[in-house]
């Protein structure tokens, strides 16, 4: 390991949906739990999670939850989520973008702002991260940040990536990866 300075320097944007809890899958697109008690994490990620930890990468989840500002979602649902999920699992933030696509916001991924800010707000060197997803918004906020990117194969009958760095099956194998590619 380095100095504690250097655990400051990296971390893994992760996605919520389809990377650390199962997506609702309707017609072949993914969509979010309605409610706290419908969130499920995934078998492999409090392991996959700890072990990225243990490297000294911090984990920081950048998710767009545009349900909130269509109105068929409450903020105060999604915050009971990040809770739960903060409670176990060993996350260093949860960063939401509550807009939709008419908003034009600079934080809704495909946008890299909250991945930039993340890395503003905490040092961090975005050459050293990486940025874990499951769609295309999610691969394209991490290329546009300057991430390498890291794709999770989830056969969604949308459109998927033009680019990223790797595709994977699972966070175990996206964790896998990072570990024997990280600077």
């Amino acid at each position: 390991m380095g100095s504690h300075g250097a655990l400051t320097q990296r971390a893994v944007f992760l996605d919520r949906d389809g990377v650390i809890t199962r997506a609702v899958v309707k017609n072949g697109r993914p969509h979010p739990p309605d409610e706290l008690r419908d969130l499920e994490i995934l078998p492999d990620v409090a392991d996959a999670l700890t072990r990225l930890r243990a490297a000294g990468y911090q984990l920081i989840v950048v998710t767009n939850q545009p349900d909130v500002a269509r109105g068929t979602q409450r903020r105060d649902v999604v915050d009971s989520m990040h809770a739960h999920l903060r409670a176990l699992l060993p996350l260093d933030e949860i960063r939401v973008c509550y807009h939709d696509d008419r908003d034009h916001c600079g934080c809704r991924k495909p946008e890299p702002g909250l991945l930039l800010d993340a890395a503003h707000e905490h040092g961090l060197d975005i050459r050293a991260c990486f940025m874990v997803g499951d769609r295309w918004r999610d691969v394209e906020a991490g290329r546009r940040a300057g991430c390498a990117t890291v794709f999770i194969q989830r056969h969604y009958t949308e459109r998927q990536p033009d680019d990223y760095t790797v595709a994977v099956d699972s966070l175990a194998e996206a964790a896998d990866w990072i570990l024997c590619n990280r600077a």
